[in-house]
């Protein structure tokens, strides 16, 4: 076997825990205490604009082909509604709680795949429903009535768009990747543009330029680069659960960073178990698509 076909697999590991490492540091930028004269109102749509932007101006150098079909419209939409959700939760609640909120994406993909296109569902659908189900349940009955449910809803929100990312991107397989997240990036900059340059929106200032930056480059557009040149060499579903790092690290992060800030908040012990059981059920359902996987290959 040829030395380089040994080492490639592990340089595709590595580049997908490097990319899992830059994609969990999104609540160390959004909790940031310099953004804290923001607008509570306005700092989800605006922190995501600028974040499009300069992830943007990276991935535009990795298109090499571009493509156009009515297709990407849908994609390109629940992309922008995504960031704007996600970090509209990172906003107004924990950091850990709206990351996992956002990683019960696989539960919706299943349940549009099962409504729309008459997918049969598998074992491994109904296992990943259930214990994210009870997950849910467990953080929304500790949040109902608390100061962070706004933060759950749009938490919740940005895993629905996240997989209405997933299954439009699955539909446009036949399309440049490069080309693919530089335009949802792309088109999230023209999208929010109205709102950025409206009066109500605070715009940036000093360092605050230095982190939004390094929040679009390092946060969002370097780790797709890295991603993509790690599948190259793994099976998607490995891919995936070495992607798990995310939000893992997510709130260690914001507790090394942060946690002598006035507005930190420890995860709360509902959000841990919350957190737990929709993590054990991701982890089973890759754990099932490896086996099903080496099963074909065999």
């Amino acid at each position: 076997m040829n030395p380089k076909e040994k080492t490639a697999p592990w340089k595709g590991r590595l580049l997908v825990i490097a990319a899992a490492v830059l994609w969990s540091t999104s609540g160390f930028f959004a909790k940031a205490p310099i953004f804290a004269d923001w607008p509570i109102e306005s700092r989800g749509v605006t922190l995501a604009f600028w974040r499009a932007f300069f992830a943007a101006t990276v991935l535009v150098f990795f298109v090499r082909k571009v493509q156009w079909t009515w297709r990407l419209l849908p994609m390109v939409a629940t992309f922008a509604l995504m960031n704007w959700t996600y970090l509209s939760a990172m906003v107004y609640c924990e950091a850990s709680l709206a990351i996992w909120l956002q990683y019960t994406a696989p539960v919706w993909v299943f349940l549009m795949s099962w409504l729309f296109w008459k997918e049969k569902p598998k074992r491994k659908n109904w296992i990943l429903l259930g214990f994210a189900a009870v997950g849910v349940a467990v953080i929304l009955y500790a949040e109902l009535a608390g100061v962070s449910f706004k933060g759950v809803q749009f938490g919740l929100a940005s895993g629905i768009f996240f997989a209405g990312v997933i299954v439009c991107i699955r539909g446009l397989r036949d399309i440049d990747a490069a080309w693919l997240v530089f335009l949802n990036h792309a088109v999230t900059v023209l999208l929010f543009s109205p709102s950025i340059f409206s009066d109500e929106v605070t715009w940036p200032a000093g360092s605050q330029w230095i982190y939004l930056a390094m929040f679009g480059i390092f946060q969002m557009g370097l780790p797709y680069v890295l991603f993509a040149y790690g599948l190259k060499s793994i099976s998607s579903h490995e891919a995936s659960g070495l992607s798990l790092l995310e939000p893992v690290l997510v709130p260690l992060w914001v507790f090394v960073a942060w946690r002598t800030a006035v507005d930190y908040q420890f995860p709360a012990t509902t959000t841990l178990v919350g957190a737990t059981l929709i993590l054990v059920g991701l982890l089973v359902t890759i754990e099932w698509q490896s086996r099903s996987g080496t099963e074909a290959d065999n």
